[in-house]
């Protein structure tokens, strides 16, 4: 498939590297917006450009982030990213405490994530037609089932997101970038 995802596998080393709140953030907004250069991204996320610079660094040593040669001028340098996306099991880092600290740090800013992209678009909600205002959302749904099966739910759904994702309509009428979470948990109130 033309389209498809460049898609890394973290291992112990980046993730450690990854589990910086800039860098996360740089990260992203490669992946969302495209190349750009450190100036831009320090503007774009309100921090400075040396500290930009150095964290780009940073991610582009474990292969996260690479130079686009083919935008750079003299001494102006553009960033991209290596990858669409980045995954990994919990239970790569079992071994390395620092890695699975790292893990469960990122983890914690994707939900992080989550709330302040919910809070972003209900106080902005009513500047968009009905249809976006019903289309959009979140709920939940609460299921009996045991670890094969959600991993099977979870496996589902991901090639549901991944065929909407290869089917982008080019003119499809008010499209705009979604971000859409997975996120599925055992019930741990009242164990432990």
């Amino acid at each position: 498939m033309e389209n498809e995802p460049r898609a890394v596998h973290l291992d112990n080393r980046q993730v450690r590297v990854l589990a910086h709140p800039l860098r996360l953030r740089l990260l992203g907004t490669l992946r969302a917006d495209g190349p750009a250069t450190a100036t831009t991204l320090a503007e774009k996320l309100d921090t400075n450009t040396g500290a930009t610079s150095y964290h780009l660094r940073q991610l582009a040593e474990v292969g996260l982030v690479t130079e686009d040669l083919d935008r750079g001028t003299g001494r102006q340098r553009w960033w991209r990213a290596a990858h669409d996306m980045s995954n990994f099991e919990p239970t790569d880092f079992d071994d390395d405490p620092d890695a699975r600290a790292a893990v469960q740090w990122i983890q914690a800013d994707q939900v992080r994530l989550l709330a302040e992209q919910s809070e972003r678009w209900m106080a902005a909600e009513h500047g968009y037609t009905r249809a976006w205002r019903d289309a959009a959302g979140m709920s939940d749904s609460l299921l009996r089932i045991g670890p094969a099966r959600l991993q099977a739910l979870n496996d589902e759904l991901w090639r549901l997101l991944e065929r909407y994702r290869d089917e982008q309509v080019p003119d499809e009428p008010e499209a705009e970038p979604v971000h859409v979470f997975l996120a599925a948990y055992p019930r741990v109130e009242g164990k432990r």
